[in-house]
């Protein structure tokens, strides 16, 4: 598993770490990040989602501490974040773990009236023809916790309304 490429072991819906994860072995999993990520240093493409890929199992697992300081280091640089809101959801994510409920909130209402970039106006779905993508990203996931507050965050994260790609 350590020798996998990137994509391989963090892209791949069904190898790599998630292959554990899907089996339950989720404490595995963040392991397995943890020691991937210190293997192959800065050559990840993305680094920043391996942290939040780590945090997100070891939130899962009870974790909370460990998972806030790894959610913390999955932070984007201000320029990317003020067009994507990725800092926003780690915000929301943030305050459900330490059971700030107003931080939840008012990291929701600020991810909510993020606009939509200009490059998402017209987007092309993988069969070709145009697509809508849901904006803002991971908005049903806070509002998830919202819905399933106090519930432990593998519970609460299930409570997030799957969004769909809609044909446009």
């Amino acid at each position: 598993m350590l020798a996998l490429d990137y994509d391989a072991f963090d892209q791949d819906m069904a190898g790599g770490w998630r292959g554990l994860s899907n089996r339950g072995c989720t404490a595995e999993a963040a392991n397995l990040i943890r020691d991937w990520r210190t293997a192959h240093g800065s050559d990840a493409p993305d680094i920043r989602l391996l942290f939040w890929h780590e945090g997100q199992m070891r939130a899962e697992i009870g974790q909370k501490q460990q998972a806030i300081a790894l959610f913390e280091r999955s932070r984007k640089p201000a320029e990317i974040d003020r067009v994507w809101g990725w800092n926003r959801y780690v915000d929301g994510t943030i305050a459900f773990l330490r059971g700030d409920r107003s931080g939840l909130e008012r990291a929701r209402a600020a991810l909510a009236a993020l606009p939509k970039p200009p490059e998402l106006a017209q987007t092309v779905g993988p069969d070709g023809k145009p697509t809508k993508l849901q904006w803002p990203r991971n908005l049903n996931i806070l509002d998830g916790f919202r819905r399933c507050w106090k519930q432990p965050y593998r519970q609460a994260l299930a409570c997030a309304v799957p969004t769909s790609v809609k044909k446009g």
